[in-house]
């Protein structure tokens, strides 16, 4: 998706992929990735997403990247934070103690700006890039985060009877994605109460990937 299409987004409040809560896959499987308190887990395309509150609530260090100004001028606001804000590079840097989020284009971002991370979590990411998209970003982030353990939520439903995003990505798609770097373990598959925007019939699939 073009950048418009997301600024567009936030800017008009059309923001049904945002949760009021922490994500209930994040819940239940976060334990099995095993990371100690202290731990730097990273978010891509996170928006103003509940989980970083939830992974620090717990002790652990964040870092995220959203393409959206406007979602991370909210989401500071929601945590009651004042951030420090600099440039890095392409990006925008907006950082307090224990969390550094950055503002720009995914594919900006290096792997000497991100830093050390011990995990990520891929909630809305992947299912947010079109299929052509998809490939450059799970090698991107594989480069980028050093192949760092991962745990990835995906949907999966009828493409043809509903546009994305969020996109539907099987398990296929998933293998061939990122098999080169991690062996893939499904954790759950969860029916999507009410079917995907009240349309079709969708599951949501929480991953989780092991670096090889």
């Amino acid at each position: 998706m073009e950048a418009s299409f997301w600024h567009d987004k936030w800017a008009r409040g059309e923001i049904g992929f945002h949760e009021g809560q922490a994500n209930a896959h994040l819940v239940a499987h976060f334990e099995r990735l095993a990371l100690p308190p202290g731990s730097r887990v990273f978010l891509p395309l996170c928006g103003k997403s509940r989980d970083l509150g939830w992974l620090l609530e717990r002790g652990y260090r964040v870092v995220g990247i959203e393409l959206s100004q406007v979602a991370i001028s909210q989401l500071f606001e929601d945590l009651g934070l004042a951030p420090q804000v600099t440039t890095a590079g392409a990006l925008t840097h907006y950082a307090v103690e224990d969390l550094d989020i950055f503002v720009g284009d995914v594919f900006a971002l290096t792997a000497e700006a991100l830093g050390p991370v011990d995990a990520i979590y891929d909630r809305a990411a992947l299912v947010a890039l079109p299929p052509q998209t998809r490939p450059r970003y799970a090698a991107h982030l594989v480069e980028i985060a050093s192949a760092a353990p991962q745990l990835l939520v995906t949907f999966e439903y009828d493409q043809s009877r509903l546009d994305g995003p969020p996109f539907s990505v099987a398990g296929a798609e998933v293998e061939a994605l990122y098999a080169q770097a991690y062996r893939l373990e499904p954790l759950g598959r969860t029916a999507v109460k009410g079917g995907l925007k009240g349309k079709v019939e969708a599951d949501d699939v929480v991953w989780q990937l092991v670096p090889r």
